[in-house]
């Protein structure tokens, strides 16, 4: 009986989470009543088969179906939490490996240059920008009024930072900060490519990434955010 109950609730929830078109039971939506079926026709398939290989040994029967409730269990949080811990994972990925912009180039036949980059895992866009004739990677803001280079990039690129005078105020995430003039030669995303663009180097510390701001995207011909994709056009 167990095992014929099993079998109708994992159809049930099978049902539910592979259902094309949402719908509703009481106050459950299908893709909780699918979990909720689910784990249910687990529970009922590991009940009739620990009954069957365990008959009169009760000891073992207990912590195998512990050891089985923990798997369950693991499996229902990953599956209900599986958004937060893509982010968790792509933040830890992050870290380690710095981020991880996603480009593509659009050709177009009528000759213009643009441009798509993919929203990544936390929601935001990040370019890979060919700064001087070195590779930035650029988080896209454009509420930043100006381009904005983090030290440790604006080293990369071969600014003496040690000579650059901090006084101009910028809001960070911590705070205001103070940061210093500067001017890049060029700056390119793909095959479009800006020069003498005005930029801020701030002091030590003051941002974990640099921002791509309006003193690029103001020159482009147009920028759209569309769904996952920011699409740059020149």
């Amino acid at each position: 009986m167990s095992f014929l109950s099993a079998v109708v609730l994992l159809a049930v929830a099978a049902f539910a989470l592979l259902s094309n078109s949402p719908f509703m039971v009481g106050s459950f939506d299908n893709e909780h009543l699918g979990t909720l079926a689910g784990g249910a026709g687990l529970a009922f398939l590991l009940f009739s088969v620990l009954g069957r290989v365990y008959r009169g040994r009760a000891g073992e029967a207990v912590r195998a179906m512990t050891l089985w409730i923990c798997i369950g269990l693991g499996a229902s949080l990953g599956y209900n939490y599986r958004d937060e811990i893509g982010q968790l994972g792509y933040r830890i990925a992050a870290e380690l490996g710095g981020p991880q912009p996603t480009q593509v180039n659009e050709p177009s036949a009528t000759g213009e240059q643009s441009f798509r980059i993919r929203r990544r895992g936390d929601g935001h866009f990040m370019a890979n920008v060919t700064v001087n004739g070195s590779s930035v990677p650029m988080l896209v803001d454009t509420g930043a009024s100006t381009v904005v280079l983090k030290q440790a990039d604006a080293k990369k690129l071969g600014i003496d930072v040690a000579r650059l005078k901090y006084t101009v105020p910028v809001q960070t995430a911590n705070g205001v900060a103070f940061a210093a003039h500067a001017r890049l030669r060029s700056a390119a995303i793909g095959p479009i490519v800006l020069n003498n663009i005005d930029a801020l180097v701030t002091q030590q510390g003051a941002l974990k990434e640099s921002l791509l701001g309006m003193t690029f995207l103001s020159r482009l011909r147009s920028y759209e955010f569309a769904g996952n994709f920011l699409t740059i056009r020149n």
